[in-house]
């Protein structure tokens, strides 16, 4: 009953505020109804390897034109959201706004829309940041996100397995392929951890995904310390053209 007077009490002076908006909700750490109408939730079909959505329907995994031209590093990633709107405003708080409040919701997005074959016994990594960038921001907002996911699912969490060794250049206007250049040899497994790895499926956590070129990079550094499959998880994906 204490609890209960507190929190109500608490409630009076601190009213639910959405997170997107900022108006009056009657639940802490949730949406408006109507910025919740307007989240680009992700559904219907989506490629099996990236998560991004794609028209139409079908009875069997389907992949993008870009990771079959490609090749992806796991077997399969998923996202909530399109990179827009709302969800847009809501990755760039928790990304640059020390808006930390927003983790526990983009979580349960983002455990409803997990890797669907991803297996009981694997080992949750968030996307490093470089020391420097980690030192300025002082969270690192992926590695938030994967502790949130890893608790829900009951799930090992490991935040430090990666380490980003070298300072890249922001990623934002690059091209793909400049993306992927400037992610070469940047992420690698601390040595520390390679057994850790070794034969453990993984699922990799980040924010956003774009080109897919960060994620690569953090797979491609698992492989290297023998892991099993990877899986990928993200808050938002970018669609083409945005």
């Amino acid at each position: 009953m204490l609890t209960t007077g507190l929190q109500t009490a608490l409630h009076m002076i601190y009213p639910p505020r959405c997170l997107s908006c900022g108006g009056l909700v009657e639940q802490d750490h949730g949406l408006c109804a109507s910025c919740f109408a307007e989240t680009p939730f992700i559904s219907g079909l989506v490629c099996e390897t990236c998560g991004i959505g794609l028209p139409g329907t079908s009875d069997i995994a389907v992949h993008c034109d870009d990771c079959l031209s490609l090749g992806r590093p796991w077997v399969q990633a998923r996202a909530p959201l399109r990179y827009e709107g709302v969800a847009r405003k809501l990755v760039l708080g928790l990304k640059h706004g020390d808006r930390h409040e927003i983790v526990g919701m983009a979580a349960d997005w983002m455990v409803r829309t997990c890797p669907p074959n991803l297996p009981d016994n694997a080992i949750v990594v968030p996307v490093p940041l470089h020391l420097f960038r980690l030192v300025s921001r002082r969270y690192n907002q992926s590695a938030l996100l994967a502790q949130a996911i890893a608790r829900k699912m009951g799930l090992e969490f490991c935040p430090d397995i990666l380490i980003r060794h070298r300072r890249t250049a922001s990623l934002d206007g690059k091209s793909r392929d400049a993306r992927f250049a400037e992610l070469s040899d940047a992420i690698s497994v601390r040595s520390a951890h390679v057994q850790r790895l070794r034969d453990r499926p993984v699922l990799l956590v980040d924010d956003v995904m774009t080109s897919g070129a960060t994620l690569g990079a953090c797979a491609l550094a698992c492989h290297s310390a023998q892991c099993r499959d990877i899986y990928v998880t993200v808050m938002a994906r970018v669609a083409k053209g945005t």
